[in-house]
């Protein structure tokens, strides 16, 4: 079994950069790379006689890298989705840091 997720963990390692950031796209006079945020995992397991196993994933697009005439590169953030992804990690520090100092008081 362990051969078996090493393989899979082998083939899917190089899909990183390919899947955070896109090809290049180019729009009128302009070039836009798209970049998100993307993770994936899986897991197998069994006790001898039966196993089985299952992955998932998700990608969030972050924003694009777009080149302009006479400009140099840069990088334009996608807000919508940088707000959908922080709003929640920073309620859950609140919470988080709210328990430790409650902790620390005692």
């Amino acid at each position: 079994m362990a051969d078996i997720v090493q393989q899979i963990a082998d083939k899917v390692r190089p899909v990183g950069v390919s899947t955070n950031y896109g090809e290049p796209v180019e729009v009128g006079d302009q070039t836009l790379i798209p970049v998100s945020l993307g993770w994936y995992g899986f897991g197998a397991g069994g006790d001898g006689e039966n196993g089985g196993g299952g992955g998932g994933g998700a990608s969030i697009p972050v924003g694009a890298y777009v080149r302009r005439p006479g400009q140099d590169l840069q990088f334009e953030p996608n807000l919508i989705s940088l707000l959908a992804v922080s709003i929640p990690t920073i309620w859950v520090t609140g919470k988080a840091l709210a328990k430790v100092v409650r902790a620390l008081k005692k």
